[in-house]
């Protein structure tokens, strides 16, 4: 025959007891216990460690420019040209495919922006 599964409830009710019995038995034993007697050493604590916050690391901002690349079908680039003059490189990627038998196409490169130099080498 099978038993019947006791509730988390009812375990916890009886735990619970038992708790309260055995805090009751503690108490009658240190008032009825003789001052000789050793008496039941108290659990320490242990104290919770405080968890460290993890530092992050904050990435340089980095300023970068778009330039216009002329490349070829290997992905050789060929040429660069600033962001205004968009036509001017398509015109050399056409230039190219007439040129020669491969095929070359205009494409946006990122590059960092270099720092300004010094005032004292500018003058």
């Amino acid at each position: 025959m099978a038993r019947k599964t006791q509730s988390r409830l009812e375990l916890r009710k009886q735990a619970e007891a038992a708790e309260a019995m055995d805090a009751e038995i503690d108490i009658e034993v240190d008032d009825a216990g003789d001052e000789d007697a050793p008496k039941k050493k108290k659990k320490a604590v242990k104290k919770k460690t405080a968890t460290r916050a993890k530092r992050l690391k904050t990435k340089a901002v980095v300023r970068k420019r778009l330039v216009w690349g002329v490349f070829s079908s290997s992905m050789k680039e060929e040429a660069r040209f600033p962001y205004a003059e968009r036509e001017a490189a398509e015109q050399r990627a056409e230039a190219l495919t007439q040129k020669n038998k491969r095929t070359y196409f205009v494409q946006p490169i990122k590059e960092p922006i270099p720092d300004a130099p010094p005032a004292a080498a500018a003058e």
